[in-house]
């Protein structure tokens, strides 16, 4: 198996920037981990002032559901063109 079939692709949302990124997760990690090192990625941007807070989470754009964060993302319904929202 090669490095990108452990990955998909996804769309993120962050409504307090009203900004849409397309990235890549690992399948093989927890929720918690890749919202983790999502904000750890945004806040060390640039493009934005991103603060790392306890309380955010990921949610499903299209469903509204929180996501567990300790859930392997491949136990859980996102897969390639999933849309989230980090919030």
């Amino acid at each position: 198996m090669n490095n990108t079939e452990n990955k998909i692709l996804i769309e993120l949302y962050l409504p307090l920037f009203e900004k849409e990124y397309d990235i890549f997760i690992p399948i093989n990690k927890r929720v918690g981990t890749i919202k983790q090192l999502i904000e750890k990625s945004l806040s060390e941007s640039h493009d934005i002032d991103y603060i790392i807070k306890d309380d955010t989470n990921l949610y499903s754009k299209e469903s509204g559901i929180v996501y567990d964060v300790q859930l392997l993302v491949k136990d859980t319904d996102i897969k390639n063109g999933s849309r989230l929202v980090l919030l």
